[in-house]
């Protein structure tokens, strides 16, 4: 068991530096994609230094709260390219990476790789439990193993390797679990 689980994050190291590896020959040393990164970096720090300024932005002038909301949207457009920039590379690395899954997944059928210190809850043990027999939910199994492996490895090789967007651009961007505050004031 404990072989198996070193090789799933053999395995999860190997397919997350692929993949970084595929997006930088498709994506990260393009023209355009470090055209785009820098103007983010621009705009956001931009748009930083102006909100450090004024502060809250609901005692401002209209003008200039106009303006903050034109480089908003500007910036919120120019990512909006970057991530079409980085699409053909997301669907490549996922076709790659279903057939990879599949491979392995055939491999370690019914295995449990792993032992967990807990029991998940209901609808995470489908998962967790995937085409492994008895009743012991603390088993688990590749599939799920190898998603937590990479989801938590895949993100700090790109920091390692300087392709994980600034902290500026990334809180500037916002997203959908971290709306703006100010979007919905009265």
């Amino acid at each position: 068991m404990w072989a198996d689980t070193i090789l799933i994050l053999v395995i999860s190291v190997c397919t997350a530096l692929l993949g970084e590896g595929v997006t930088w020959l498709l994506v990260y040393r393009t023209e355009k994609y470090q055209k785009l990164k820098t103007e983010i970096e621009k705009q956001s720090k931009k748009l930083e230094k102006i909100k450090e300024a004024h502060g809250d932005t609901t005692n401002l002038e209209r003008s200039k709260k106009r303006r903050i909301e034109q480089d908003e949207e500007k910036l919120k457009n120019t990512n909006r390219d970057l991530t079409m920039v980085k699409m053909k590379s997301m669907f490549a690395i996922g076709f790659a990476f279903t057939a990879l899954l599949s491979m392995f997944n055939s491999i370690f059928d019914g295995r449990v790789v792993a032992k967990l210190p807990f029991t998940p809850i209901y609808w995470v043990q489908g998962l967790s439990h995937r085409n492994l027999l008895g009743d012991d939910m603390t088993d688990c199994s590749f599939i799920f193993l190898y998603i937590l492996c990479t989801m938590s490895i895949r993100q700090n090789i790109q920091k390692a390797l300087g392709f994980a967007p600034s902290r500026a651009a990334s809180k500037q961007a916002g997203s959908m679990w971290q709306p703006d505050p100010n979007k919905y004031k009265w």
